[in-house]
């Protein structure tokens, strides 16, 4: 059977996939064919050992179709991908936090002269004028009894417009309870609680502080679902692709095939929906401070995926009237954005352009 195995059908491919030059991405495709076939990918005529061909194309538009062609004694058989080039791609991170609604009850409950009288804001500004960092905030629309979105001030307008190039807020789900609200729900509920959190996000923090999710409560969305999450701006999505012992979850309802392929190349884009999926490379509130670089430094030096990092941690960690409080949660957030600063990786918001970077 005709097969290209190399690039994946959705791939995002940069300069370390192949070799760049102002022609375009020359990349080897690579796959297997019947025995005695004559194999071409895009016209060029492949190179054949055994079962396997290989053949380089030159990749000159932002999305192509590798089309591979096999003739011999039982007829004509083809295969299709589709790919992305990532033509203007450099090293660069995106750090989304889940699960916030304390530090919005904690600001409307003290009703502080300056959003950064919380300490946690204050924390992600510090970090934001060390690095400059971006973080996106998904959040909820309510705490429980005690708080909701609507009891939220629109007096800080101003504050959150000055340091919206850095931080931004994002719809995650209605409440944190019961887990995974929207595993099975239909699409009219995921759309409701989207629009809910979007609006209040308006009301009181303005248009310039909204960002499209990075992820939905427990990733886990009916595929049938994703169209209200495209119609509403999502263009990508993280969550956990890498097969575990209970199988995949977290991955959105992905195939198998599909799961592996985020988790060794870091995203893939599906081109029925648009979005592209995203492998969380560190979960701060998991990964204890000293082995933090120790986690990232394997992602850094595998070119599969060493190009873009999506870093991720919960704010409930950093409340010490939290139950799993972690006194070194900050401490952690700053030893994996220090190992990216030094690795050479870029602050970015994955929302805007292709995964942060210039389209």
């Amino acid at each position: 059977m005709l097969k290209i195995d190399f690039p994946l059908h959705g791939m995002i491919l940069n300069h370390r996939h192949g070799r760049q030059d102002a022609d375009g991405l020359s990349i080897t495709v690579t796959g297997e064919a019947p025995l005695r076939d004559r194999v071409s990918v895009n016209g060029v005529p492949a190179t054949r050992q055994g079962l396997r061909f290989s053949c380089e194309v030159v990749l000159r538009e932002k999305e192509s179709d590798l089309v591979a062609l096999s003739e011999g004694p039982y007829g004509r058989h083809e295969h299709r991908v589709r790919v992305v080039w990532d033509r203007f791609s450099r090293p660069r991170y995106r750090f989304s936090i889940d699960d916030n609604s304390f530090f919005l009850r904690d600001i409307f409950q003290h009703n502080y002269a300056s959003l950064f009288d919380c300490f946690y804001l204050k924390i992600l500004r510090d970090l934001n004028a060390r690095y400059g960092t971006k973080f996106t905030l998904n959040i909820y629309y309510t705490t429980g009894d005690d708080f909701s979105l609507p009891q939220f001030p629109d007096r800080y307008k101003g504050e959150w417009a000055d340091c919206a190039h850095w931080l931004k807020l994002a719809f995650h789900a209605y409440a944190n309870d019961p887990d995974r609200p929207y595993q099975y729900a239909p699409a009219e509920k995921l759309a409701h609680d989207f629009d809910l959190v979007a609006s209040e996000i308006h009301r009181f923090a303005g248009e310039q502080s909204y960002a499209p999710p990075t992820v939905i409560h427990w990733g886990m969305v009916q595929p049938a679902s994703l169209k209200v999450l495209t119609d509403r701006g999502v263009k990508v999505l993280s969550g956990f692709f890498g097969w575990r012992p209970s199988g995949h979850d977290v991955h959105y309802f992905l195939d198998d095939d599909r799961c592996a392929a985020v988790h060794a190349y870091g995203a893939l884009k599906d081109f029925s929906t648009g979005i592209i999926f995203s492998d969380i490379a560190i979960v701060c509130n998991n990964t204890p401070l000293d082995q933090v670089r120790g986690v990232l430094e394997p992602l850094g030096q595998d070119p599969r995926r060493a190009e873009i990092m999506d870093f991720f941690t919960h704010e409930q960690y950093f409340w010490p009237f939290y139950q799993r409080y972690l006194p070194d949660h900050a401490q952690r957030l700053e030893a994996a954005i220090a190992w990216a600063t030094e690795k050479g990786y870029a602050p970015v918001f994955y929302h805007e352009g292709l995964l942060g970077g210039e389209e």
